[in-house]
């Protein structure tokens, strides 16, 4: 699966997620948007939430809104409800991936369909750019039984949730800064080198298991996130016991990053006219 004379891209900085809340209250792992992570363009944010105890997600993601980027989720565990101001609405379950552009303005809710059991997933933040900030919204809803799987040498398997990898494409289309996100797991011992765009940025983050990245195998444990440099391939193993883990790569925007809350501009004045229009209900 590798080619020796492409370069593989080493590891740039790991940063451990910390605590953090948000909705009503739910208990999140921060991975980026954090002040050790503030963002990696165009990813602003990532959060897992991870628990079996209903107080710690029961209540919810409320009505909130959105403008100016994308959200990204994919459930592992559990079953969550979303719905929104114009109408549309449906159930994320295990295994299940929503991307949906907020454009120039939605307000919706992510609201959990259990009260105890495991709740276990997470949401990435994609920027937008200028250009497209104020489209029109949009969801794609992908099912399970959409999400294509590749094997990969060793026992290694990949679900390919958008891009391509190992002759596989994944469901989610159109996104403008042509993401490759994967959902990798490798045995103990075994490596996958996964070819890379030229100058996407791209990071890494074992959600079970710690994996080694690179060819100098520095060690992610569970819970960080480890940004990757500049390279062709993205060479991970699955550590001592094996690891799952996301992979996320996307074309970075490098233009300036106003954000305020649920709002993701180019500038202040960006930012003033969204929180005007929310709360004068054009959204």
């Amino acid at each position: 699966m590798r080619d020796d004379a492409m370069s593989v891209r080493p590891v740039a900085r790991i940063a451990r997620g910390v605590a953090a809340s948000d909705g009503a209250g739910v208990k999140l792992h921060r991975v980026i948007g954090n002040p050790a992570l503030p963002e990696v363009d165009p990813f602003l944010l990532l959060d897992e939430f991870r628990s079996a105890d209903g107080a710690d997600y029961v209540a919810g993601f409320p009505d909130h809104p959105h403008r100016g980027f994308e959200t990204v989720t994919y459930m592992l565990a559990g079953r969550m409800r979303h719905g929104d101001n114009r109408g549309n609405s449906g159930l994320l379950t295990p295994g299940s991936v929503q991307w949906m552009t907020a454009g120039r303005g939605i307000v919706h809710s992510e609201m959990p369909e259990q009260e105890n059991g495991l709740m276990w997933g997470f949401q990435l933040w994609v920027n937008l750019p200028a250009r497209d900030k104020m489209i029109a919204p949009r969801y794609q809803d992908i099912a399970p039984d959409r999400v294509p799987e590749a094997a990969l040498p060793g026992g290694g398997k990949a679900r390919v949730l958008a891009g391509a990898f190992a002759g596989v494409i994944g469901p989610v289309e159109g996104i403008v800064t042509e993401p490759l996100l994967l959902d990798l797991a490798l045995p103990a011992g075994v490596r996958a080198a996964v070819p890379m765009p030229r100058g996407h940025s791209v990071f890494v983050y074992p959600f079970e298991g710690d994996a080694v990245v690179g060819e100098a195998n520095a060690n992610v444990p569970r819970g960080s996130a480890a940004v990757l440099g500049e390279g062709e391939i993205a060479l991970l193993g699955g550590g001592n016991a094996g690891a799952r883990m996301l992979l996320a790569a996307a074309r970075p925007l490098a233009e300036p990053v106003a954000r305020y809350g649920p709002f993701v501009m180019n500038t202040q004045a960006e930012l003033r006219q969204a929180v005007a229009d929310f709360q004068a209900g054009r959204f």
